[in-house]
């Protein structure tokens, strides 16, 4: 990393045109790392523009300037999306290491003139970029943001480096995916870096009632549908599994974003090890995955749902039908049952 930081300082010594851009549907990490980003190039001089491939959740709203954050599948931006890119003389790739993860967006950044520089942590990245700041023992790309920050500042203090709104970026992007600091990705490190962020002064716990105690009632009410109508579990492989219909979705009004983490309370019955989430939403299917202990759900969303991820969380696509979908899952759980019954 060193090195990598040694040629991108030399580099972003002269101003430069910068695009940063995040995986669609972008989480609290993609979206708070990639301003916590921004907001550092831009006081060292940069023109930089965050564009994100699609709308975010509702409850990220509050990190976000909308002149600032152009979204590009609003047709209404898209050609300015498409200019700035073009124009650009660096591109940022936060939170996703496969340019797939953009959607639409891919192609126009793929084809783009500009050299590429990626900031992740997930697996089994595509090697486009021509800087790489890519650690997957990282909690999150917050946190990556966070040390390669300190790094070009020489380790200066906390409060000569961050401001406030940039540390609730890089704290919200931790926290979330830490959730809330409970996971198996918790590390010294990730503790320490928390603890100097907030040297800055910002109040954690208004990250954290913003982000997960501001839904409104009709969240709510999807939720107690969700889990009282819609959670089946089977004991037999230990497993938990959502199905979530685009009718439903629109009986709820469900925004973009409001399923995010419904896929976890799967794992909070008792003696589940898996838990699966199956949304049906414009044309096709979107999987999330979650375990506990030693089973990979990556490996079972890479091998069977084009998808990817960490251990313990990932995602995948289908573009099957919703029942064809999961009578696939069901069908292939008989292979993965003495791996989920040998979780401790």
């Amino acid at each position: 990393m060193n090195q990598t930081v040694k040629e991108l300082s030399s580099f972003l010594s002269l101003p430069q045109k910068i695009i940063i851009t995040m995986h669609r549907d972008p989480d609290a990490d993609a979206l708070g790392s990639s301003l916590g980003w921004a907001s550092y190039l831009s006081k060292k001089g940069h023109e930089v523009t965050v564009i994100s491939p699609t709308e975010y959740a509702a409850n990220l709203r509050w990190m976000v300037n909308p002149d600032l954050v152009l979204v590009y599948e609003k047709a209404s931006e898209q050609a300015k999306c498409r200019k700035k890119i073009q124009e650009a003389t660096l591109i940022c790739c936060l939170d996703f290491s496969v340019l797939s993860r953009l959607k639409d967006l891919g192609k126009v950044v793929q084809e783009a003139p500009a050299p590429k520089m990626m900031i992740d942590h997930h697996l089994e990245p595509e090697y486009f970029a021509t800087w790489m700041i890519w650690d997957t023992n990282a909690a999150a790309t917050a946190q990556l943001v966070y040390q390669l920050v300190k790094e070009l500042e020489d380790y200066a203090p906390a409060t000569e480096i961050f401001d406030v709104p940039m540390a609730e970026y890089l704290y919200a992007g931790i926290m979330t995916d830490t959730g809330s600091f409970r996971h198996a990705n918790v590390t010294a490190d990730v503790h320490l870096a928390v603890a100097d962020l907030m040297r800055t002064g910002f109040d954690s716990s208004r990250v954290h009632r913003l982000i997960y105690d501001n839904a409104p009632l009709s969240r709510l009410q999807f939720l107690g549908y969700v889990l009282s109508q819609k959670l089946v579990v089977l004991p037999k492989y230990r497993t938990a599994y959502m199905v979530l219909t685009e009718a439903e979705l629109q009986r709820f009004n469900s925004s973009t974003g409001e399923t995010e983490g419904i896929v976890n309370y799967g794992l909070q019955v008792e003696n589940v090890v898996m838990s699966a989430m199956f949304i049906e939403r414009k044309g096709e299917i979107k999987i999330s995955f979650r375990s506990v202990g030693t089973f990979s759900v990556r490996d079972l969303a890479s091998t069977h749902f084009n998808g990817g991820g960490h251990k313990n969380a990932s995602g995948g696509r289908s573009e099957q039908s919703v029942n064809e979908t999961v009578d696939y899952f069901l069908s292939i759980l008989p292979t993965y049952e003495q791996a989920l019954l040998s979780v401790d």
